[in-house]
């Protein structure tokens, strides 16, 4: 039961992080290879602190991982936490394309009925 709250918790912080249109752009950039905190909040003209906000929300949710080296702030795409939300989300796709193929299945039905 607790091995499940956790795992609640986690895709709960996930989510929220990839809620952020600003931290998803983040994500893009740190997938091309790792990025300072400053670059990443250069396309959005905002400060160290305002992007350092960003990344610990993604550092917490497990997608980034934070290094210091020297002054730099040097951030690393951590892809284990989008592979249990992609699991999370694949589950329903198998229920919804099912849900589909039935209703393609009765559309085809009715048509076929509608020509005979």
């Amino acid at each position: 039961m607790v091995e499940l709250e956790i795992e609640d918790e986690r895709l709960d912080a996930v989510f929220h992080a990839l809620a952020d249109s600003t931290r998803r752009t983040m994500l893009q950039l740190l997938a091309q290879g790792e990025c300072s905190v400053g670059e990443l909040g250069a396309p959005f003209r905002m400060s160290f602190a305002g992007a350092s906000k960003h990344v610990k929300t993604l550092e917490r949710a497990g997608l980034v991982s934070r290094t210091v080296q020297g002054r730099a702030h040097v951030c690393r795409l951590e892809p284990a936490a989008l592979a249990t939300a992609d699991a999370w989300l694949r589950a329903y796709e198998v229920f919804w394309n099912h849900r589909l193929d039935a209703l393609a299945q009765a559309l085809q039905r009715e048509a076929d009925d509608a020509r005979a």
